[in-house]
């Protein structure tokens, strides 16, 4: 049995930027949840992106590198943050060769004690694409519960597919032994 990876959650680089970018710019793995069409995505268009978002940090959002044994090999984070009911959406991403490895699950539980223990929130929630199994079990190892499907509600590569809906109430949320592994 292999040992499992050193995963940790810390604030990102500039060395970060390639992993990221090849991660957002993936046509393959891109999930169509918006309003935005797929397209290829530009470099420059990318990085505008990141500074748009580093630029407004009064939106509560929140947004780690997931590292492994020293490398970058995704992101998860905070977003649609409500400060007044205490809540925030929950997303992960990473490269294709870091899925299925554990690495997602060691991430959320990671996000979900920094939401719940050191941001003071009540309530996380997320969306996953219903035929993502992979993501829903990570969730669901997390503490996340099913809550509710949108029907077709998104266009994954050629097919309509749901969108699962998944929730997690602090007071349902068990810290079990670990701690957060987090650098700022």
């Amino acid at each position: 049995m292999s040992t499992p990876p050193s995963v940790i959650l810390r604030a990102r680089t500039e060395a970060d930027v390639d992993v990221l970018f090849r991660i957002a710019a993936d046509l393959a793995t891109w999930e169509e949840r918006g309003p935005a069409s797929p397209a290829p995505l530009t470099r420059t268009a990318y990085e505008a992106r990141l500074a748009s978002t580093d630029a407004d940090e009064s939106t509560g959002n929140v947004r780690f590198v997931v590292d492994v044994d020293g490398v970058a090999v995704g992101s998860v984070s905070l977003f649609g943050s409500n400060e007044l009911v205490r809540h925030a959406e929950v997303g992960i991403a990473l490269v294709p060769e870091a899925r299925g490895r554990g690495i997602g699950s060691a991430a959320i539980a990671q996000i979900v004690e920094f939401a719940f223990v050191r941001r003071n929130l009540r309530r996380l929630h997320l969306q996953a694409i219903a035929s993502n199994a992979g993501a829903i079990r990570a969730y669901e190892k997390a503490g996340f519960v099913l809550e509710g499907r949108q029907r077709q509600h998104a266009w994954v590569r050629g097919a309509y597919e749901d969108i699962v809906l998944m929730g997690l109430l602090r007071s349902e949320w068990s810290t079990g032994s670990q701690r957060v592994a987090t650098s700022d």
